[in-house]
């Protein structure tokens, strides 16, 4: 399996995080971002103990194929 980096986040510290990754043989993403350990957040979020949740800024979107294909589109 190969991951396609579809881009970092440009104000990241040290340009390592958050990242945004497609799996294209599982038709998946993977988001690499910050861990979310503040317990009253997490409290709001239905999540099953098989998962987890992280965080990304909003500027992060843009690498998401669908974003960018949209905005392709209204150009």
């Amino acid at each position: 399996m190969a991951l396609i980096k579809l881009g970092q986040d440009p104000e990241g510290p040290e340009g390592k995080s958050p990242t945004i990754y497609l799996d294209d043989e599982k038709a998946t993403y993977l988001v690499q971002g910050w861990k979310v350990d503040d317990e009253t957040r997490r409290s709001q979020l239905d999540l099953p103990g098989h998962e987890d949740v992280i965080e990304i800024p909003k500027r992060m979107v843009q690498f998401f194929p669908e974003v960018k294909d949209r905005g392709r589109a209204d150009s």
